[in-house]
């Protein structure tokens, strides 16, 4: 990073969420800005990023509206009962303290089956994080997706941002009408992909555009 773009957003106490939401948007536009403008630019300190308070609230707004917050992980703790019996405050000053430290470390998550949709009576594995591994889980994906949006083609749809299916499809109504006349349309699946993908390859890649250090290693471990 360069010296007159801080990575740290500096917030002095914990934000309420519509701050929070502002300071990390603003973040979030300067790294995409400075992947998008360097391809090859590899990024460093963004672990700071990670347990700032403004990524780590902006992070519980995320996992708390979600509808799986009233699902607990292995240590039985909710959404509701971190509100009621902690203090959000006081569990986001947990982890934050934890992640400063080095000490934090994800737990085994939750499995369960559910209805594989689609598929008539076959089931697939479901993890369940606990709540704080869901948090810092989102406040990774905050820091890193804008960096690594920056690089995807036009044309990919999938587990992206503000892209869905009907888009994809759209896309694809709109080649089919042009002049050059596309005929073929190409439905592949990869069996079990996010069973069988390799932690290895992925940290590479992740390696090419963050560089390589004692507090971004200590991502390997989810």
């Amino acid at each position: 990073m360069s010296e007159d773009a801080p990575v740290n957003t500096g917030a002095a106490g914990w934000p309420d969420e519509s701050t929070a939401y502002f300071a990390v948007r603003r973040m979030q536009t300067k790294l995409h800005g400075w992947a998008g403008a360097d391809a090859s630019r590899r990024f460093d300190d963004l672990f700071d990023l990670v347990y700032d308070r403004a990524f780590l609230m902006h992070a519980w707004e995320r996992v708390s509206s979600n509808a799986g917050s009233r699902t607990a992980g292995v240590d039985r703790a909710t959404v509701a009962w971190i509100e009621t019996q902690v203090g959000v405050v006081v569990f986001l000053d947990g982890i934050r303290e934890s992640l400063k430290s080095g000490g934090f470390r994800p737990v085994e998550v939750r499995q369960v089956m559910i209805p594989k949709r689609g598929s008539s009576g076959k089931l697939r594995k479901l993890g369940i994080p606990t709540v704080a591994d869901r948090v810092v889980q989102t406040a990774v994906k905050a820091v890193l997706e804008p960096i690594f949006e920056a690089d995807f083609l036009p044309c990919s749809y999938g587990f992206r941002p503000n892209r869905r299916t009907h888009d994809a499809i759209a896309e694809i109504h709109h080649l089919a009408s042009e002049p050059i006349n596309y005929e073929w349309v190409l439905e592949a699946d990869i069996a079990a992909c996010f069973d069988e993908i390799g932690h290895t390859p992925l940290l590479e890649r992740l390696r090419a555009r963050i560089k390589p250090g004692l507090r971004t290693s200590a991502w390997s471990r989810w």
